[in-house]
């Protein structure tokens, strides 16, 4: 059966494309076939390496089974490196553009769009989340919009705690060789995020009041 593997960052500049299809048997595993890419030439260094992967785009494990025309992802190591194509923070710190804006940047990317969430008529949200199962998901919503957007890097960070109004609460950067496809995948990044992601908020008033704001069950 073929796979079709999709590679990205240094194994996509190390295998000149950023795609290879692998010939496996029936019932082979991802451990399956990243033994045969590690046999082709410049992807040798998979064996050395650890990376992120995921099969129709939900992460995957080494024993995770392919099947006939399945998409295999390959992601070198993210957040903490200028290598890395996708960068995710949950954090209680301010926010800051600028240094997001650090992790996308590229040679090969013509355009760079950003996005800032901030609290809306009330002087202070409080967000509340499950920070580990917020940040997998994160990442897992930049994965899928740099695949189907052709992004070359996305980033974003979520606040938790109290965010006064002039603060933001989230923020989002995607970088792509064309501002058509910036513009679609930073729009498709935090439209999911605000949907999707484990992250609650609470409206707090000026008399310390709070309304809990509705929300909607993640898909």
């Amino acid at each position: 059966m073929v796979v079709e593997v999709r590679l990205f960052a240094i194994l996509k500049a190390r295998a000149g494309r950023d795609s290879v299809e692998v010939d496996l048997s029936d019932g082979a595993t991802v451990a399956d076939a990243l033994d045969a890419l590690a046999a082709l030439p410049g992807l040798d260094i998979l064996a050395r390496m650890p990376v992120t992967m995921a099969v129709n785009r939900d992460y995957a494990t080494l024993e995770t089974p392919l099947a006939r025309d399945d998409e295999l992802a390959l992601i070198p190591p993210v957040s903490g490196g200028d290598a890395a194509m996708v960068h995710v923070k949950v954090t209680a710190e301010l926010l800051s553009l600028d240094a997001l804006v650090r992790h996308v940047i590229d040679p090969s990317a013509g355009a760079i769009v950003t996005f800032q969430g901030l609290p809306r008529d009330v002087p202070v949200l409080d967000y509340e989340a499950y920070r580990e199962m917020a940040q997998e998901r994160i990442a897992s919503i930049l994965l899928g919009c740099i695949q189907r957007h052709g992004l070359t890097a996305a980033a974003a960070e979520h606040r938790v705690g109290k965010v006064p109004s002039l603060e933001a609460s989230v923020i989002v950067a995607v970088s792509a060789p064309h501002r058509v496809e910036a513009f679609a995948g930073a729009r498709d990044a935090i439209d999911r995020i605000k949907a999707e992601v484990p992250i609650w908020k609470v409206e707090v008033g000026i008399d310390g009041g709070t309304t809990r704001v509705e929300g909607v069950i993640p898909r």
